[in-house]
C-alpha cells in the first residue's frame, strides 16, 4: 500500500495548469467576441432588433457559454487555493470552500438561464 502526502510540494500543478487553460480559453473567447461585435457594429444597421437577430445565433450563445463556465473554474480554482492558504480554522475553510461551491454554481444557473431565455 503507498502512502499519499496530502500536503508538500508538487500538489499545486494541476490548479496551475487549470488556471492557465481557462485564462486562455477566456482570453481567445473575449478576442472572437470583441471581433463579432466590431464586424456587427461595422456591417450591421443600428436597430436593436439586428442585434438581438444576431445574438440569437446559437454559436454566439455557446461560445458565451462555454467563457462562463471558464470564469467559473478559473474563479473556484483561485478562491480555494487562498482559502487553503490564508485560512488556518479549518472549520471555517470548510464553510467557506461550501459558500464558494454555492455561489459559483448558482452564477453558472443563472448565466444559463439569462443566456438561453
Amino acid at each position: 500500500m503507498v502512502r499519499r502526502n496530502v500536503t508538500g510540494a508538487g500538489y499545486g500543478l494541476g490548479g496551475w495548469i487549470q488556471q492557465r487553460v481557462t485564462a486562455i480559453i477566456m482570453l481567445i473567447l473575449t478576442i472572437v467576441f470583441f471581433g463579432f461585435v466590431a464586424y456587427l457594429a461595422l456591417n450591421v444597421d443600428s436597430s436593436i432588433t439586428s442585434w438581438q437577430t444576431a445574438f440569437s445565433c446559437s454559436f454566439v450563445k455557446i461560445f458565451v457559454q462555454i467563457f462562463f463556465a471558464s470564469l467559473v473554474l478559473h474563479a473556484w480554482v483561485g478562491i480555494r487555493d487562498l482559502w487553503m492558504d490564508y485560512v488556518t480554522n479549518d472549520g471555517l475553510k470548510l464553510t467557506l470552500h461550501v459558500l464558494t461551491i454555492l455561489w459559483l454554481v448558482i452564477c453558472l444557473i443563472y448565466s444559463i438561464k439569462i443566456i438561453w431565455a
